[in-house]
């Protein structure tokens, strides 16, 4: 499968939403703090960021994930650079990713830079502390294949209910054989069955408090080898 471009309605005239999958791209309360508390808390990315450091994400959207990665990077001042590789079979063209970028006044400045050196899916995008490369196509194919090992993942698609492509056991199995050692994933979604499809996978799961509306979230981890 090849990618095709995300088709979006904009909701209030800020927040866009999928019509596909007919789900925000991020939290209608707060998108950057909820993706600071899931994604980056939930990796215990504070702590663990370091020189060649590698997330990888299924799901780029609008790339807020990618973004409020850089901006705690920058706020920590790290020597070196990470690498961040996202999955994504629906790529937002950069007009709709500025449009909703414009919702976050904090990364401004970020969202520009990033825009400016973007060459859209499937190139690699360097921005001399952080190197980012999005695959278009479906991830059930992309990821099976991909090269990589990450240190921690970000799993951001649409709902499971909405979107359950993307949380099935096959690409969940892919995902964990494709964590390194000691390696992390968090997530937004609480629900049963992608804690269980993730413990089959052979991570160790946990269910955590969520942020705003949403009571729980799941963190998952790798045991670190022996």
């Amino acid at each position: 499968m090849t990618s095709s471009a995300a088709e979006i309605i904009w909701k209030d005239d800020a927040l866009p939403v999928s019509a596909r999958f007919d789900d925000p791209y991020f939290s209608m309360v707060n998108g950057l703090e909820e993706t600071r508390h899931v994604f980056l808390s939930g990796n215990d990315l504070h702590s663990r960021l370091r020189d060649g450091f590698h997330i990888a994400e299924l799901g780029f959207g609008t790339g807020l994930n990618f973004l409020a990665t850089l901006y705690l990077w920058r706020q920590s001042e790290q020597p070196g650079r990470f690498h961040f590789t996202s999955f994504e079979a629906f790529p937002m063209d950069e007009p709709e990713m500025a449009r909703a970028l414009e919702a976050f006044p904090e990364l401004t400045s970020l969202a520009n830079e990033f825009l400016s050196v973007w060459k859209g899916i499937d190139q690699v995008c360097d921005l001399g502390d952080a190197e980012l490369q999005v695959i278009g196509g479906d991830a059930r194919e992309t990821l099976p294949v991909w090269q990589g090992r990450a240190d921690a993942w970000i799993l951001d698609g649409f709902s499971p209910a909405k979107n359950p492509e993307l949380w099935g056991a096959d690409l969940l199995n892919a995902v964990a054989a494709h964590t390194a050692a000691g390696g992390t994933a968090a997530t937004y979604s609480a629900a049963g069955h992608v804690r269980q499809k993730l413990t089959d996978a052979g991570f160790e799961v946990e269910r955590i408090p969520g942020f705003g509306r949403k009571r729980h979230m799941t963190r998952a981890w790798m045991e670190p080898s022996a």
